[in-house]
């Protein structure tokens, strides 16, 4: 393989060599164990319409914004006032069982409506007049992490989120590729061509020694994936294969906290009905199978699962059938020890919509990483969050 190819192609190059903070990942190791407890989290990329997600079918401010795009058909009718889209159907049984609770109206102050921006926004819990070059769960691993692994993405790039401000974690959408990739001539003769010597006269010594970590962790996932392949049958797309690996790493009891997955395409500013429609059953098949999947090897109850875009859409739909970025959306949380399933608060009002016609946020979305951080990971917000934020009771 040559080097353009390598660099091209390689997870472990785009992930870890790219990424200077990573290089004093092995200065300071916390002496606390990471526990036992899972966190995977569910991005829709593109701002998912939150207000066709949770359905108020008994609001006519609802249908008379969106007289061509609002849903009509085969609500699945939770309340009296609220209820999912038609193809969250395969998560009706979760709701019903308590292992779903839907968190409404979460955002922040001054939102930004800026795809890239918002998304800077979410992934390190800053405020939207603050810049971070490190994500939540990167310090997450700064504080508790001793390994590559003990937070993967599955995903050729690492997102922002998980880049800390001295660990990283570790991104590859198929560690069969990344194990075969760490195996690869080229990456053993990189290795042997920096020496000691040359390393530390061009003040390299420390991309030497995450090289030598990138390859342990690749196959240390590889051998240990192993014990442990999925037999539930997932359906058979991007979304699916990404929670197939993961139920399959967790299965296999990697000693990994943290599991960073995404489904994109959700910028519908035009014929939204078909592709939300769609989007939406990729992801509701996708984690009902995931669900499943782990219930059949008892790790269900330790892991939590986090859904979230990074904003809603505008109430009223556009001339081309579609929605505008809006601000306020809602959040899912799957689990097995909720405290607060199914609804944990009402929806927005629609009546009183801020000055862009959006719906109004009334949960931070940092009180959400900050109950998630010391409920459930047992860990202090201190170092991790920029901000106190207060917890909320879902778990």
């Amino acid at each position: 393989m040559d080097r353009r190819k390598f660099i091209k192609n390689s997870a472990l190059a785009s992930s870890l060599f790219l990424v200077p903070s990573f290089v004093k990942a092995f200065e300071s190791v916390a002496t606390k164990q990471l526990g036992y407890k899972r966190l995977v989290i569910i991005q829709l990329a593109g701002g998912n319409d939150g207000l066709n997600t949770i359905i108020p079918h008994n609001n006519d401010l609802y249908y008379n914004a969106r007289p061509r795009l609002a849903i009509t058909k085969d609500i699945i009718k939770l309340n009296d006032d609220l209820g999912f889209h038609p193809s969250l159907a395969p998560l009706r049984n979760l709701y019903d069982k308590g292992e779903l609770s839907i968190i409404n109206n979460v955002g922040y102050p001054n939102p930004v409506r800026s795809h890239f921006r918002s998304m800077d926004i979410w992934q390190t819990a800053s405020g939207s007049d603050e810049y971070l070059q490190s994500g939540w769960l990167g310090r997450y691993l700064d504080k508790y992490g001793k390994k590559p692994y003990n937070a993967i993405e599955m995903d050729e790039q690492l997102s922002l989120a998980m880049k800390g401000e001295h660990f990283n974690g570790i991104a590859t959408n198929d560690y069969k590729v990344l194990h075969r990739t760490a195996k690869d001539p080229y990456f053993k003769n990189v290795l042997n061509h920096y020496n000691d010597t040359h390393l530390s006269e061009h003040n390299l010594g420390y991309l030497y020694q995450t090289m030598i970590e990138a390859k342990s962790s690749a196959k240390y996932i590889y051998e240990n994936t192993q014990v442990k392949l999925s037999q539930q049958d997932y359906p058979q797309n991007g979304f699916g294969k990404q929670l197939k690996n993961v139920a399959q790493f967790i299965n296999s009891g990697l000693d990994t906290k943290v599991f960073y997955t995404s489904l994109g395409g959700f910028d519908t500013h035009a014929n939204q009905q078909n592709k939300q429609s769609r989007l939406l059953s990729q992801y509701a098949e996708s984690v009902s199978a995931f669900v499943k999947d782990l219930k059949r090897n008892e790790t269900f109850e330790d892991t939590l699962i986090l859904t979230f875009s990074e904003f809603g859409r505008r109430v009223k739909q556009n001339a081309a059938n579609g929605t505008d970025h809006g601000a306020a959306n809602n959040v899912f949380i799957i689990g097995k020890q909720l405290k607060k399933a199914g609804f944990y608060n009402d929806l927005a009002s629609l009546n009183d919509l801020d000055t862009n016609g959006d719906l109004k946020y009334s949960i931070d979305f940092r009180s959400v990483y900050a109950t998630i951080l010391s409920q459930w990971m047992d860990v202090s917000t201190e170092g991790i969050l920029p901000s106190k934020q207060k917890s909320l009771n879902f778990i």
